[in-house]
């Protein structure tokens, strides 16, 4: 491989806006996300299903699709 082209490899810090922080590879030294893991719905089972029935309950509306 060519020597001079390659970027530096870090151990990065990953920090998360709930406070969870973790390292991992990266060309960057510090990497901000706004969700991960320990926050995010789908991963932790605390997906608010009364969202999820509002947006069924206006599409049917919009369809006019009746219930049974």
């Amino acid at each position: 491989m060519r020597e001079g082209i390659h970027p530096e490899y870090h151990q990065a810090t990953v920090t998360c806006n709930c406070g969870n922080t973790f390292t991992t590879g990266s060309t960057n030294e510090s990497i901000h996300v706004e969700i991960c893991s320990k926050c995010h719905p789908f991963y932790t089972g605390q997906q608010k299903a009364n969202q999820a029935r509002g947006r069924v309950d206006k599409f049917n509306k919009k369809y006019g699709i009746q219930d049974k």
